[in-house]
């Protein structure tokens, strides 16, 4: 079949007025979010439909291959990202199913009754946990669905915990990030860690004050500042280390783990003056007391076993999230593990069956990028790896922890599907979209306008990240989309390269919040399917203060600032 070379200025040879047109998909998105209240399957499916006009019209691409770039996307929306949304909501529906949430639900008030605090555990330090181990929307889906059933309204509990989920997402997936832009960059990964663990913990602290004032206003917040400093501080300095001294893998791991602990504890020792609760909660006081928490059905004791019996699903959830983070075992579940483990070598020869990577047909390999090759195009179907796999099989192992029959969990099961059904519509036609933006070249025009910026770049380097997050849905995709942009500019105007992509990952963790991938994840977990631009519209404006806070940052490091950098 016959090539096609993308062509980055297709509009009388200016990037400036090529790049005018490339924005046209995003801005009709944020038109029909926040300005129509379009539905988000609407939404999605018609920017799809303008990015495909554009791709065909303006950039030359053939007819054929910008269909098969949309399809290729909208598979990808649905394995791994959709398939992570459909299992997350799932075993939450099956601890409701069984009556273990309400058990969920007063053990998380016997440590704080304040829904400033719970907001701080769940959504900042648990949600943390999460990304760090699974990442790809599993953080935002557990964490909403967690906050939205212990009486958070579903809109509040997706709005916090987008918002809390900025400051991990760099190091989200054990790692995967950093690790993925080191390869085609050359630049090593501690050295990316390094910055990147000296920028994002000023957001570790900043955000835990940031999403409590979203909820109650400055002065309720301050209330609570002890707890807030406690949560953001063991978090940020766990994060500055582990990134500095460890790597790019476990920051987010173990920073989380030591903020829930540290605020947990000091939580044993001090409460505000006075409760936050919502208009809307029932008034009855529930306390700490003796062997157990109150504040069960009829206010009776929940004794610790109960408790961790209740919440035994979501930790076989937490163990299995972790091991398949594991790198041999992430190997072994894609069939490419080489070492002599026994049971690993078991497991190697079963990922290798449920992994297939088909060529996309009419597309693969027909595309000339920018470096004058032939772009790969294969649908990734890496069935047991996927992290939405990993919580199925916590849900299979719930059936039999919960006591429910096969039909109960079928039952759900379908629930589920038939709940989702358009927000799997949303996230594959937006992912859609984000792999014609690529394939077409509208992504590298925006980024190389935005490179054209001289020395201003260093400002306007985290919006590349930011773009590329809001696009792709993922840091690690914008990563790999902008980094080699990010390295060739900077070195130009003779900064450091290094800088100039962790910018690229710091700058794309504000637009999670943003993307239309996180915003249907985060719909479709607390029963909002439908209302994408309702969360967009309170997500927003936070996401562009936090991206001005990460540009102003980088700005300063390459002059004032530059004591900062390893």
């Amino acid at each position: 079949m016959m090539t096609w070379s993308q062509i980055f200025s297709p509009v009388g040879g200016s990037l400036g007025l090529s790049a005018l047109v490339a924005v046209i998909p995003i801005l009709y998105f944020f038109w029909a979010l926040a300005v129509k209240r379009m539905k988000g399957h609407v939404a999605g499916s018609t920017t799809l439909l303008v990015a495909v006009l554009i791709a065909i019209l303006v950039y030359g691409m053939p007819v054929g291959m910008a269909v098969m770039s949309a399809i290729q996307g909208a598979v990808y929306g649905i394995l791994p990202i959709g398939w992570i949304i459909i299992a997350s909501v799932f075993l939450y529906k099956l601890t409701v199913k069984s009556g273990q949430f309400d058990i969920i639900r007063s053990s998380v008030v016997s440590i704080t009754e304040d829904r400033r605090l719970q907001a701080l555990l769940i959504a900042f330090s648990f949600g943390a946990f999460l990304e760090g181990a699974a990442g790809f929307g599993a953080p935002v889906a557990i964490s909403a669905a967690l906050l939205a059933g212990i009486g958070f309204h579903p809109l509040y509990a997706a709005g916090i915990c987008l918002l809390a989920n900025t400051a991990p997402v760099a190091f989200g997936a054990i790692g995967t990030p950093i690790i993925a832009v080191s390869g085609p960059t050359g630049i090593p990964a501690i050295d990316i860690s390094q910055i990147v663990g000296r920028q994002l913990p000023l957001l570790s602290i900043l955000v835990p004050f940031y999403l409590v004032v979203l909820m109650c206003g400055f002065r309720r917040t301050m209330e609570v500042l002890p707890a807030i400093l406690v949560s953001g501080i063991s978090f940020a300095v766990t994060q500055f280390f582990t990134s500095n001294y460890m790597g790019p893998e476990l920051p987010d791991i173990l920073s989380a783990l030591v903020s829930i602990v540290c605020l947990t504890l000091f939580l044993k020792v001090w409460q505000p003056r006075s409760i936050f609760r919502f208009e809307a909660d029932q008034t009855e006081t529930r306390t700490v007391g003796g062997a157990g928490a109150t504040g069960g059905k009829n206010g009776e004791t929940l004794l610790a076993g109960r408790v961790l019996y209740a919440w035994s699903p979501f930790l076989v959830l937490t163990a299995l999230i972790s091991l398949w983070g594991i790198p041999a075992v992430k190997l072994a579940l894609t069939g490419k593990y080489e070492g002599g483990n026994v049971l690993l070598s078991a497991l190697n020869s079963i990922g290798k069956a449920l992994t297939f990577a088909p060529p996309v047909p009419g597309l693969h390999r027909l595309v000339i990028g920018a470096n004058g090759k032939p772009i790969d195009a294969v649908f990734k179907l890496e069935l047991l790896v996927a992290a939405g796999t990993a919580i199925l099989f916590a849900a299979v192992i719930t059936k039999f922890i919960c006591r429910l029959s096969w039909r109960e969990w079928g039952k759900t099961f379908g629930e589920t599907l038939c709940e989702l059904r358009f927000a799997i519509v949303t996230i594959a036609s937006v992912v859609g979209f984000a792999y014609v933006a690529n394939a077409s070249g509208m992504s590298t025009t925006l980024g190389m306008t935005l490179a054209a910026t001289g020395i201003l770049f260093p400002f306007f380097s985290p919006i590349l990240g930011w773009l590329g997050v809001f696009l792709t849905g993922s840091d690690t995709s914008s990563n790999l989309l902008f980094g080699g942009l990010q390295k060739v500019t900077a070195i130009q105007l003779g900064m450091d390269p290094a800088l100039a992509i962790a910018a690229n990952s710091s700058g794309g963790v504000t637009g999670k919040m943003i993307s239309p991938q996180s915003i249907a994840v985060a719909c479709a977990a607390v029963g909002l399917a439908g209302k994408d631009a309702d969360l967009f519209r309170f997500t927003c404006r936070h996401s562009v203060l936090l991206l001005l806070i990460i540009c102003m940052l980088t700005y300063l490091q390459t002059n004032i600032l530059s004591w900062m950098l390893p």
